[in-house]
């Protein structure tokens, strides 16, 4: 009965579970390097979540995902009154475009755009330089799932 009640109230929120993503094309050409940590990430979400298989020559492709820019920022976000660095922001920018094989733009060039802060303490220097390690990781999770469902958005070539 708990569990009868629990599936309705999930049902009625209209929460359902991620599936795989549908895309219009189904032979898609990467301009990233593929042993890049985002380019084996962005492979590996296209290959586990969609019937979409990636190509090595753009000539062979539906559509082309042109990565225009892939960066990351570290800036001094705040200082103690002794001039030492209290927190930094850690920033991830990500710029790319969708083409079909004739060219034409399919999505414009978009930029994605994640920030996260990072407390900074220089008693733990190692422990820190991990965080910020896991939370560039993190973002690049994050950047990879907004560009598949910006990808699936595209509905006809």
């Amino acid at each position: 009965m708990a569990a009868l009640l629990a599936a309705g109230l999930v049902a009625g929120c209209g929460f359902h579970m991620r599936g795989n993503a549908d895309f219009a094309f189904k032979k898609l050409y990467l301009s990233i390097p593929a042993n890049s940590l985002m380019g084996s990430d962005l492979r590996r979400a296209i290959r586990n979540g969609s019937d979409t298989t990636i190509v090595a020559d753009p000539k062979e492709a539906d559509a082309l995902l042109d990565v225009l820019q892939d960066t990351r920022t570290k800036t001094i976000l705040s200082l103690t009154t002794a001039g030492v660095v209290r927190e930094y922001r850690l920033t991830q920018r990500f710029t790319f475009r969708l083409r079909d094989a004739g060219g034409q733009e399919l999505i414009a060039p978009s930029q994605l755009v994640l920030t996260r802060d990072l407390t900074y303490n220089e008693a733990n220097t190692l422990a820190k330089d991990y965080e910020e390690q896991q939370l560039y990781r993190d973002m690049q999770r994050d950047i990879v799932q907004q560009l598949i469902r910006r990808l699936a958005s595209v509905k006809a070539i």
